[in-house]
């Protein structure tokens, strides 16, 4: 009896043991799901129009659902697209045109007159994130003196129309604000850019939303294809480290380029600014490197790469691929036109999965 007794004891361990390895097991499973899951979140799709054979609003939106894309940005308040966009729960960054900001600057009614047309006839049926206040505004552009009036009106009117206070104002920098990038850690803003950029990101920091950045390791890559900047690091493939900078290691490009800019925030005083990547992409076709292979490799290795976010500053990263569609009409690069994940007709270019 007593050696029974020792057998089903010991049984019981055996079980209880089992049991604990299977719900440890089952716990990891969930915790690599929740990450997949916030992965496949993290990324968003550009929807640009610059084409004259592209299919209907309705049409796009039924495509963003099936292809599991759930993060939308448009260029411009397009009245098909937000009617589109009505109860599909895809979120959407709404773009301000260029030529619209010195209105908006300048008169606190037109910038009212905006949000009123533009936004709050389509809450909530519409899941709005963002404004974006202008794209890729140089420094000496004209128009630079108004983007930061125009952020301020249209924040004023969204804040004023008492909408829901995830609607965040911002705008859209590119990288030739930068003045260094290399090491990452040494990133800073050119001179020139420095009132501009200053005046940003306090804005930002004050209303705190995030910034909103594309980043292109193809045409950091393009501009020196043959010696600094090796095609592997640039999509993403390397197998090892790259660029050693203090005790963080590079593997890829785009973090390279994400962390100089992070340098170049925390020496503005912008430390704890959060940037939204809105653009990034790899053509295929029309120029160096520009191949259906390169471009399907970078988008591959960046979808399951972005959650991780950078060696500076893990975590999810918030990143828009550029584009929906091929755009027949853009230029004057050839590669500008080939930049979609699908054709006009909808076929997919590359074999990725969102959901």
């Amino acid at each position: 009896m007593k050696i029974c007794y020792q057998f089903s004891f010991s049984t019981m361990a055996l079980s209880k043991k089992s049991v604990m390895a299977a719900l440890l097991l089952l716990l990891l499973l969930f915790i690599i799901l929740v990450l997949f899951v916030v992965a496949v979140q993290s990324i968003g799709v550009n929807y640009g129009k610059i084409a004259d054979d592209l299919p209907p609003a309705t049409e796009v939106i039924a495509l963003y659902k099936t292809s599991g894309i759930g993060k939308m940005r448009i260029f411009d308040p397009n009245q098909a697209t937000l009617q589109a966009l009505k109860g599909s729960g895809i979120s959407v960054i709404v773009g301000v045109v260029n030529n619209d900001l010195q209105g908006l600057a300048t008169s606190p009614a037109a910038a009212n007159g905006w949000v009123q047309t533009n936004i709050s006839p389509y809450l909530p049926d519409v899941n709005i994130s963002y404004i974006a206040a202008g794209n890729e505004i140089k420094p000496s552009d004209p128009l630079a003196q108004y983007v930061g009036p125009a952020m301020q009106n249209l924040y004023n009117a969204v804040t004023s129309s008492n909408l829901p206070t995830q609607i965040k104002v911002s705008t859209v920098i590119d990288m030739s604000l930068m003045g260094n990038t290399y090491p990452p850690s040494s990133g800073s803003f050119s001179d020139n850019a420095s009132a501009y950029i200053n005046a940003i990101a306090s804005f930002l920091v004050s209303t705190k939303a995030p910034l909103l950045a594309n980043v292109y390791p193809y045409f950091a890559y393009l501009s020196d294809p043959t010696t600094d900047i090796k095609l592997d690091y640039a999509l993403l493939n390397s197998s090892g480290v790259v660029v050693q900078d203090g005790n963080l290691g590079y593997q890829n490009l785009f973090d390279a380029m994400m962390d100089s800019l992070y340098s170049a925030l925390e020496k503005i005083g912008a430390a704890n600014l959060t940037v939204i990547v809105t653009e990034t992409g790899w053509p295929s076709d029309g120029g160096v490197a520009a191949t259906v292979d390169n471009a399907g490799t970078y988008y591959k290795n960046l979808m399951s790469h972005v959650n991780n976010g950078t060696p500076k500053r893990p975590g999810p990263l918030e990143t828009y691929l550029f584009a929906l569609f091929d755009e027949d009409q853009k230029g004057p690069a050839e590669t500008e036109k080939h930049f979609g994940l699908f054709s006009p007709t909808k076929q997919p270019k590359y074999q990725l999965s969102f959901s």
